[in-house]
């Protein structure tokens, strides 16, 4: 089960995390978890760049390690970079200092302060141990692009119904995703640039 649009309780019950980030604008902030990939990463780049768009990219640190390349042309390219754990432990399920160490070593191949939770599963206590070292990043509109059940297209609608100024969107640049993201992701970025739009990075500093 999960929440295209996260729910204002579970928004209250976290309310250390950011979920969105306040706008006075028409700014939203996609972000691509679980790279970088060795191909899937690039095309993600191409199309950001055709819209002159700029991303926050959650990587592993084992795909960092294994793609440094890619890694180093998201940072080249003004995106901003996040850790999302070495190998994507799931917090619920991980002992709370394995769960930590994992990160940190994480930090070792991405510098950044911003950390995203894998599968947005984190407790109250790994959050205070991490919250004055990380802005830990959520979201609330997910693409479901992972979701092998669901249409490209409506991995679209997903997106474009429920944005709105300051929207933090999570796709993913993953094997799993990509049959949905190709479709959604040019689409979704054309469709909402001719909304007035526009992209942005999250900063390191919130």
């Amino acid at each position: 089960m999960y929440f295209i649009k996260s729910p204002w309780w579970l928004k209250r019950y976290y309310n250390a995390l950011t979920w969105n980030i306040p706008a006075t604008d028409k700014t939203i902030y996609f972000t691509f978890d679980d790279g970088p990939h060795a191909t899937i990463t690039p095309f993600v780049l191409d199309v950001l760049k055709e819209y002159n768009a700029k991303a926050t990219f959650f990587c592993l640190g084992k795909n960092v390690r294994s793609n440094s390349n890619v890694y180093k042309r998201i940072i080249e390219e003004g995106h901003s970079v996040g850790n999302h754990s070495y190998n994507h432990l799931n917090g619920w399920n991980t002992d709370d200092s394995a769960y930590i160490k994992n990160i940190i070593v994480a930090r070792e191949y991405i510098d950044s302060r911003l950390f995203r939770p894998p599968y947005g599963r984190i407790t109250k206590f790994q959050i205070k141990q991490l919250k004055d070292v990380f802005n830990i990043i959520m979201w609330d509109v997910l693409s479901a692009d992972f979701d092998i059940k669901i249409t490209p297209e409506q991995c679209l609608t997903n997106v474009i119904k429920n944005v709105s100024p300051g929207s933090i969107v999570v796709f993913h640049d993953s094997e799993k995703a990509f049959p949905r993201l190709k479709h959604a992701l040019p689409k979704a970025l054309d469709t909402l640039s001719k909304e007035g739009y526009t992209f942005k990075a999250i900063p390191q500093y919130l």
